[in-house]
């Protein structure tokens, strides 16, 4: 717990110590599973309603899904041709919230371009935009409504399209974020109210009583770093892990396992991939929205680059370590050139990232409850719905999985109104503020509606000052602007490491526009305990740099050596892991089939998460 919302490595010794503390007598009142956007706002949720709460991780915050999305907070206009307009105006509530209240220093406006090819489509999409527009009434961000262009306007606005690729268009907004420091200020907003958050830490096992529904009590918490396993105990537990859910089984008195089956939620990964090129290989003020015969494309600003995608292929492989393959890759350079005058190539790729989502599976499948399956040929994940699920298979057990990044907070305030709102395991006790009869009176409702992220907090006034934060610190101002782009109010705190420490101030490496002092506080201020963490997580190099942050590895290393332990051949060890695995991220491009692009990743991730046989090092052989 810390009230400044530091994730450092005191407060994650802390938390574990915490953890490790709960007793039968003295358990906590929530657990959540799962460090991504999902988890993370269910343990602030749960935080902010009065009742003690921790948050355990296997890897890294945001490692998975929820920091390789493409960057979108929308209501997903393709959805109305699905008629799922709950959905949509679900999404569109959130949107306006993320942009007003909550985030507004990392969810931003964004335009679009819809083109028109035919007659018929300017009535047709006009319709359904204007639909979305008015879904987006009472909460609309303060976004701009949709706009008919002609054709001679397109030409003005996006010079790079081909001429015949359009006769007009439709201009609408919607908004992006960067999503892993989304999920990072989530945790860090969740630590401020008092959630005790540890990442490398794997719950390996529920804790079952006795019968078939005797429930769960706690989970079994396995220390990536150390080797060391904690049992932790609980009144209520929320599984957050999208992809993964269902993996983790059930530990009865007895110490036999089992997996949870019987009312576990099933989920289908698909995989989505999204190509990373310079801005000026297409020239254009706003952004794009392509038809595909799948799915739909997104050209989407960002920075100095353009990010293409998306794919929605079932994925059969294990989810660890999903890759772009050859294949994919070509598919989205085909797409996207069908409308460019100047055709992009794999050498205008800066980077490539993939990523899982976790689909709800139409009831009807044949695959048994529980499993996380793929899709059947004739059902394609586009069509699979993103509305989200909530669970509670098992007394004191809550799952929550399906749905999108735009609706986290929704969901988490779902997962935790299921699980304040049903008994928990025999004996456990009732929640904290809740009646004996455990009925959920007494613990107030969700109130993340409106309630600020850390760096939102005062936001407004720390961007009007930009200029004297330039002024006194001395660095460039345009410097100072991305840092409050990224950190948003705690700014500041970077900027103070950089002025304290002149050699902090220096940019890392092939990273313009990124100080030094961020590597030292991705440790001591965002959890980061890794050169991996740092480089794709809370600096986004890993597809925004040329040779994605390899570069840099040895400078992030050698900052985070002492703040961490390692001596100089550790941090050594550390740089060359990053190195290895971001040739093995080049490698998959060339991969012909998923299997072949995750074994590649898999290889040069081995040791990823210390590796406690070797005494906490990382394996670089």
């Amino acid at each position: 717990m810390t009230t400044t919302g530091g994730l450092g490595p005191a407060s994650r010794d802390h938390a574990l110590a915490a953890l490790n503390t709960t007793s039968p007598e003295h358990p906590l009142d929530v657990l959540v599973i799962g460090g991504g956007v999902v988890g993370a706002g269910t343990a602030l949720d749960a935080a902010t309603r009065g009742l003690s709460t921790a948050l355990v991780e296997a890897t890294d915050y945001a490692w998975g899904t929820s920091s390789r999305s493409s960057k979108l907070v929308h209501g997903g206009l393709r959805y109305l041709e699905m008629l799922d307009f709950p959905l949509v105006h679900e999404a569109l509530r959130e949107r306006g919230r993320l942009v007003e209240d909550i985030a507004p220093h990392l969810v931003r406006p964004v335009p679009f371009l819809y083109p028109l090819s035919k007659p018929w489509e300017r009535p047709y999409v006009g319709a359904g935009v204007a639909l979305y527009d008015g879904l987006a009434a009472g909460r609309t961000g303060h976004l701009p409504v949709h706009k008919h262009l002609s054709r001679a306007a397109v030409a003005r606005m996006a010079p790079g399209l081909k001429p015949e690729a359009y006769i007009g268009a439709i201009r609408y907004y919607d908004a992006q974020v960067d999503d892993a420091r989304l999920v990072i200020e989530l945790v860090r907003t969740a630590a401020s109210h008092g959630a005790h958050c540890a990442s490398r830490a794997e719950v390996t096992a529920y804790l079952g009583q006795p019968g078939p529904q005797g429930g769960v009590t706690g989970v079994e918490v396995l220390d990536r770093e150390t080797g060391r396993r904690v049992t932790v105990h609980a009144r209520r537990i929320i599984n957050a892990t999208g992809v993964w859910t269902g993996s983790i089984p059930v530990r009865h008195p007895d110490g036999t396992e089992e997996p949870v089956v019987a009312g576990m939620p099933r989920v289908t990964a698909a995989k989505g991939i999204h190509l990373v090129v310079p801005r000026d290989r297409f020239t254009s003020t706003s952004g794009l929205i392509l038809r595909t015969e799948k799915s739909v494309l997104f050209v989407i600003p960002w920075g100095r680059h353009w990010i293409i995608g998306t794919t929605d292929t079932p994925w059969r492989e294990p989810v660890e370590q999903p890759a772009a393959t050859s294949e994919d890759i070509d598919y989205v350079l085909e797409r996207a050139n069908a409308v460019l005058s100047e055709p992009l190539t794999r050498a205008d790729v800066v980077g490539v990232f993939a990523g899982l989502r976790p689909l709800v599976t139409p009831a009807g499948e044949d695959e048994p409850l529980g499993d996380t399956a793929a899709p059947s040929e004739a059902q394609p994940t586009a069509k699979v719905s993103r509305e989200h699920v909530v669970a509670t298979p098992l007394p004191g057990l809550t799952v929550v999985t399906g749905g999108k990044l735009t609706t986290y907070r929704a969901m988490a305030a779902d997962a935790v109104d299921a699980a304040v709102g049903t008994a928990g395991a025999p004996g456990t006790g009732p929640l904290t503020g809740q009646d004996e009869t455990g009925s959920g009176e007494g613990v107030p409702a969700s109130c993340t509606a409106e309630l600020p992220l850390l760096g939102a907090r005062g936001w407004t006034p720390a961007w009007n000052r930009r200029l004297l934060l330039a002024s006194e610190s001395g660095l460039p101002a345009a410097t100072v602007e991305s840092l409050l782009h990224r950190y948003g109010s705690g700014a500041p705190e970077v900027i103070a490491l950089a002025v304290a420490e002149p050699e902090l101030a220096e940019e890392l490496p092939g990273l313009p526009g990124h100080l030094a002092a961020e590597a030292v506080h991705a440790v001591t201020h965002e959890g980061a305990r890794s050169v991996q963490d740092v480089l794709a997580r809370r600096i986004r190099a890993v597809f925004e740099a040329d040779d994605a942050g390899a570069a840099a590895a040895e400078s992030v290393a050698r900052r985070m050596a002492p703040l961490l332990g390692w001596d100089p051949e550790r941090a050594e060890a550390e740089a060359e892991r990053y190195r290895r695995w971001t040739q093995a991220q080049r490698a998959t491009q060339e991969a012909a089939t998923d299997a072949e692009a995750r074994e590649l990743l898999l290889e040069a991730s081995r040791g990823s998460v210390r590796d406690a046989s070797r005494g906490g090092w990382p394996a670089t052989t």
